[in-house]
């Protein structure tokens, strides 16, 4: 195979010279990394890394390959986390175009050419990262040997949520005696849906602009997803409407930041986010600490939250806030994903703590 060349060129006019993995593509996007060690099948599979390119500190990807793309009967995927690869491209120090794992099917570059994402590998990452982490995340384009420019990156102001979200409802776990949670898919992970249908409820997939005040519920439940959650005010105007009915809430990542919008408060962008397996988090108001999996760059500013509601965690590294919660009623989100698949599960407790909520 014709191994060609490929240029990482970042809004600062800063460029990084590599080589081409994947499908030869030129692509563009808000580049950011992610430290984690593991996990780039469930990462790139992640809707929320929409509009994104990839970077992935750890130095060596790909020596463990990708299992089989297979889907299990209620439509989940066995594996990965959504239907397809959402990442626009994947960025990496040194690729291995050999595997070895029992559950490996195919090789990263075989996978990334089927579906159309560029790979670049041979970029110091480690410089890339420090400049990330001086600068803030960037936009970036990834322009490849013999092909087309790279068309503009833009970023900010697309409603990525609106791009991967789901368009029609979709049921999980029917049965006439099981408790009804409405599941608000702003590019909702599998394992979150997963996570829902072991503990035995119903689950009612829906867009995310989907006015669900409609249908029948036992309880809200607000999934992850990618962008910017102002471009989303349908939604949290939905979800004030729910706050009437005084019935559970509870939110992930995206979710936190819409049910913290739609209590009032404002939300900011980070400097460079959290992508990674390890960020450490607090229960506010003990010393319980968990190490948590993340995937954002949006954070609900806790110091604008209004009357009756309080920070629920916070990060250990940088203060930033981690969820919410209602002094009063049963409404609760985390900023960091309890499912974690793959990364930690110190905190899967939640779903049982939003189950045990529904009356």
């Amino acid at each position: 195979m014709e191994i060609k060349k490929a240029i990482l060129r970042l809004s600062n006019g800063v460029t990084f010279e590599g080589y081409s993995f994947g499908a030869d593509v030129p692509v563009s996007g808000e580049v950011v990394f992610n430290t984690a060690m593991m996990g780039y099948p469930e990462s790139l599979t992640d809707p929320s890394y929409a509009g994104q390119l990839m970077t992935l500190t750890y130095p060596l990807v790909g020596n463990y390959g990708v299992p089989e793309f297979s889907f299990e009967p209620n439509g989940l995927a066995t594996y990965m986390e959504s239907d397809r690869i959402y990442a626009r491209a994947i960025i990496c120090s040194e690729y291995s175009g050999e595997f070895s794992h029992w559950n490996g099917k195919e090789t990263l570059s075989e996978w990334l050419i089927r579906e159309g994402v560029p790979g670049i590998t041979g970029i110091d990452t480690r410089a890339l990262t420090m400049l990330l982490r001086e600068n803030g995340v960037m936009l970036g384009s990834i322009e490849i040997e013999g092909c087309a420019p790279a068309p503009e990156a833009q970023y900010e102001d697309i409603n990525f949520v609106d791009q991967v979200s789901c368009k029609e409802v979709i049921r999980y776990n029917e049965g006439p005696d099981r408790k009804k949670v409405i599941l608000v898919d702003c590019g909702v992970k599998h394992n979150i849906i997963r996570c829902l249908i072991r503990r035995g409820v119903e689950v009612i997939r829906v867009p995310w602009n989907y006015d669900f005040n409609t249908l029948e519920s036992d309880g809200l439940f607000l999934s992850n997803g990618p962008g910017n959650p102002d471009t989303c005010q349908a939604l949290a105007d939905h979800i004030r409407t729910y706050m009437k009915t005084h019935k559970p809430i509870a939110g992930i990542c995206m979710g936190n930041q819409m049910l913290g919008k739609a209590a009032g408060a404002t939300i900011y962008k980070l400097p460079y986010g959290h992508r990674s397996h390890n960020q450490p988090v607090r229960m506010v108001g003990t010393d319980r600490c968990f190490i948590t999996s993340q995937n954002h760059g949006y954070a609900v500013d806790a110091k604008t939250l209004p009357e009756g509601w309080e920070p629920l965690f916070v990060n250990m590294n940088d203060g930033s806030n981690e969820g919410i919660k209602h002094v009063s009623e049963p409404w609760f989100s985390a900023q960091f994903h309890p499912e974690a698949c793959s990364g930690p599960v110190d905190t899967e407790f939640l779903f049982d703590d939003f189950i045990q909520l529904l009356k």
